[in-house]
């Protein structure tokens, strides 16, 4: 089958054309919000559930937001605005001997499916001689990447100024126990030709709300 034309947006009807242009020119395009999330009613859903971790639930939930609100599937081509059909998530993995690799984890909107093809990418990326190759599906990808070790208050990445530099980066921290909550650093990246704040904003309600009801995301019929 003949796979579809690319699709790219009308920047002559653009409601946000002269904030397209104003900010693209830009050395440094990009913003970063940073906020935490309680993930304790999370982690306590996929225990119930028994599939998967916390870690790819979460990364589920990012990928499907990333996806459901439009402007995180837009990418800059030249001078047009490439709008994707879908994206997904590539993380990164920690190995043993201490390097990391990286995972392509799929937008599926099944949870379950999600995490059987989420943990063989995850091992395959764990491997010692596996290929050091974050973008297997270029730019219709989100960067994503967790520290464990670290609850951040604020947060930034490295860049390749080219044409994987709107490409969004979420990154995930240290959870910490707060009495009966289960708080996590959350840091989202974004190019600023494409998205504004409250983007991001709506990312953010949108994950919290998720994380209040979470057994409807989890679940095997969510929508």
């Amino acid at each position: 089958m003949k796979p579809a034309d690319p699709a790219y947006l009308d920047l002559d009807t653009w409601h946000r054309r002269s904030a397209f242009d104003f900010f693209r020119g830009f050395d440094i395009p990009s913003f970063n919000l940073c906020t935490r999330m309680d993930v304790a009613l999370l982690k306590q859903a996929v225990q119930d559930i028994g599939v998967g971790s916390l870690s790819l639930a979460y990364h589920f939930i990012a990928i499907r937001l990333a996806n459901e609100i439009a402007p995180f599937r837009y990418r800059l081509e030249g001078d047009r605005v490439r709008v994707h059909g879908a994206v997904h998530g590539s993380t990164t993995v920690l190995r043993d001997d201490e390097s990391f690799g990286f995972a392509t984890l799929e937008h599926r909107r099944d949870y379950a499916a999600f995490c059987a093809q989420g943990a063989l990418a995850i091992a395959t990326g764990r491997l010692r001689d596996a290929p050091f190759a974050p973008a297997e599906y270029g730019t219709a990808t989100v960067h994503m990447t967790t520290l464990p070790w670290v609850h951040f208050s604020s947060y930034s990445n490295a860049r390749q100024w080219g044409p994987y530099d709107s490409i969004p980066k979420i990154a995930f921290g240290r959870i910490d126990a707060d009495g009966k909550h289960l708080w996590m650093p959350l840091s989202v990246e974004v190019h600023h030709a494409l998205m504004d704040g409250l983007h991001v904003g709506r990312f953010f309600e949108a994950f919290e709300a998720a994380l209040q009801s979470p057994q409807d995301w989890l679940g095997t019929s969510a929508a």
